[in-house]
């Protein structure tokens, strides 16, 4: 794996405008988005945004005034993903392509992406914070996205516990609504620091003043939040927490008393090592400043301080599944076992490996006991557990295949999806509840918009208003669906579809 940041402009600009970069959240493998990508690039060779944005009617005062994204709503296409089946969302985005090319296009010309490189490397200088959640790219068979998390294991779980040598404490915290509450101007003072930013605030060709105004064209000109699922907003985030990074470093070296210390940093996840608490809470007091100066706040309720390293860097559901899984022969015992585990750990990461292996389980089964039996008790798991959405939807095929009778089938899957239907936001199960229909019943309605454009071609699900006609068409006559991925799948979700990894000889080691 390679991080972005040893690539050249146009080695990031292909990495970035890749469909695994575009977005990062599970989608069904008919959706397809690499194509309109690949056609808006095409585009924009030599030409910026505003060559096409249209025109507002004209005016006595402005004849030539440009439709600009930024007054228009719903320009990405967004959708809440239930966090713990009652109030809590996290929200995904799949960005205007016209905008999100546009900024890649932006970020990668030479000068601009030279500007940001040297500026991570002010960012990282001290060796005493580290930061390790910049992209990668996979250099091997697996996905970005599974090395991101081999990366996590490596860095989070296993390094930490090498320095209980040298520690004594460590504190646990991060950032409340990262995203959300990112103040897209600190981008402007991240990259070109808080004086220029100000100074220089409506300088064009400034590329922090070029993002900030790409981000408010995606969110109806808000200036608070950036939008999640894809690596370019992971990236851009980067930029302000490296910032943090940055200004933490220099207050930490302003201290006189401070003793010996080391800070992981993880995307908005903080481990912060020292070999007394009272160290520890003087470098979050400082962080906590920092924070507050961009708009941003410390969860009081996921911090907490350990004198056991060693056990605090592995995740209590990873012990806890560790301690309590025990083979069994019995799918139902196997499934009611996983059903304990969730919980006493909502959408935690050893939820998902143990009903990826119990998945490997049954793949190649024929028959089953009380297998309406096993399907509730799977729906129970997942209805809140969010994150097992794409896997549990696969052995929810599995276990439908084995019911002979459609009539049944179909029944079972009306009363999941009255079930799902009583908790609010559920779009991205939706979306996969529809791939375990679509070889049955492709008809079947769900209301998401997504499903809605996979049988109706002339669905939007971004606002294309702002654009002139000509890439109003384009954009507007991508069909975004593969209609012959969907005829060579299988009714059973096969596991390449929702395992990022192959198999236990694969990876064994992620719980992110």
């Amino acid at each position: 794996m390679k991080r972005i940041l040893e690539y050249s402009n146009v080695k990031a600009r292909r990495y970035f405008l890749k469909e695994a970069s575009y977005y990062n959240f599970d989608l069904p493998k008919y959706f397809l988005f690499q194509p309109i990508i690949e056609k808006v690039s095409k585009e924009f060779k030599g030409k910026n945004l505003l060559d096409f944005c249209g025109n507002y009617p004209p005016t006595v005062t402005d004849p030539s005034k440009k439709t600009l994204p930024s007054d228009f709503e719903n320009v990405n296409y967004k959708f809440l993903n239930n966090k713990d089946g009652k109030f809590a969302w996290r929200p995904f985005q799949l960005i205007h392509p016209v905008l999100y090319v546009s900024l890649v296009h932006k970020i990668t010309e030479k000068d601009n992406w030279e500007l940001i490189v040297e500026r991570f490397k002010k960012f990282e200088k001290n060796p005493l914070i580290k930061c390790i959640s910049i992209p990668i790219e996979s250099k091997s068979n697996k996905s970005d996205k599974a090395e991101t998390i081999i990366n996590w294991w490596n860095e989070i779980e296993q390094q930490p516990i090498e320095l209980a040598l040298d520690y004594e404490y460590v504190l646990h915290t991060d950032i409340t609504d990262c995203y959300g509450s990112i103040y897209t101007h600190s981008i402007v003072w991240a990259l070109h620091t808080k004086k220029v930013g100000k100074a220089e605030r409506d300088k064009k060709s400034l590329i922090g003043n070029i993002i900030d105004k790409h981000l408010q064209g995606m969110s109806y000109g808000q200036t608070n939040g950036i939008p999640q699922g894809s690596a370019l907003m992971d990236f851009i985030a980067e930029m302000v927490l490296g910032y943090v990074d940055f200004k933490l470093s220099i207050s930490l070296k302003k201290a006189k008393n401070l003793g010996k210390y080391k800070i992981i940093r993880y995307r908005d996840d903080y481990r912060v090592f020292s070999n007394n608490p009272q160290d520890a809470d003087f470098i979050v007091k400082n962080l906590t400043e920092i924070l507050i100066d961009l708009g941003m706040r410390l969860s009081s309720q996921k911090t907490l301080v350990s004198n056991n390293i060693v056990r605090s860097s592995i995740k209590p559901d990873k012990i806890y599944w560790i301690t309590n899984n025990k083979e069994t022969s019995s799918l139902q015992a196997n499934l009611l076992l996983i059903h304990e585990l969730s919980q006493h750990f909502h959408n935690s990461g050893s939820l998902s490996k143990a009903l990826d292996q119990f998945y490997n389980r049954i793949e190649h089964i024929n028959k089953a006991h009380n297998i309406p039996v096993l399907i509730s008790i799977l729906v129970d798991i997942a209805y809140k557990n969010p994150r097992i959405y794409p896997i549990a939807t696969a052995i929810l095929s599995k276990l439908l295949s084995l019911i002979g009778d459609n009539v049944i089938q179909d029944k079972i899957l009306n009363s999941i999806i009255t079930r799902f239907g009583k908790i609010p936001n559920t779009g991205h199960l939706q979306i996969w509840l529809q791939r375990v229909t679509i070889k049955i019943d492709r008809q079947k309605h769900f209301n998401e918009l997504l499903c809605k454009k996979v049988n109706d071609s002339t669905i939007q699900i971004w606002n294309s208003d702002w654009l002139n006609d000509e890439m109003k068409l384009l954009i507007n006559s991508e069909p975004h669906i593969d209609e012959q991925i969907i005829k060579k799948i299988n009714k059973v979700i096969e596991p390449k579809e929702v395992q990022l990894f192959n198999s236990k000889t694969d990876y064994d080691g992620y719980n992110e």
